[in-house]
């Protein structure tokens, strides 16, 4: 079924006369045009690899610790007040 929803923008690719008739042939068997199958199937793919890249994932004992460090947090220590120094060294306002 062909979507509705307005598309201004393009891409363009270059493949094989192989591999568009496999991409022709899985829209077909997915009742879908072929922008519409490589479409989704490329969003699906975006979705998984920016959430691979951006979501964090903590296990329970994980998660406990990160609320824990969140509500108390622990004190400065000298290794991060010398951080602190040297970025208001260089850093201009």
């Amino acid at each position: 079924m062909p979507r509705t929803a307005q598309r201004h923008d393009r891409i363009s690719l270059r493949l094989s006369l192989r591999s568009k008739r496999k991409l022709e042939r899985a829209a077909a068997y997915s009742d879908k045009t072929l922008t519409d199958f490589v479409v989704d199937i490329a969003l699906e793919k975006a979705d998984a690899v920016v959430r691979a890249h951006e979501v964090i994932r903590l296990t329970e004992p994980e998660w406990e610790r990160f609320q824990r460090l969140l509500l108390d947090p622990p004190g400065f220590n000298k290794r991060l007040r010398t951080a602190f120094a040297r970025h208001a060294g260089t850093v201009r306002r």
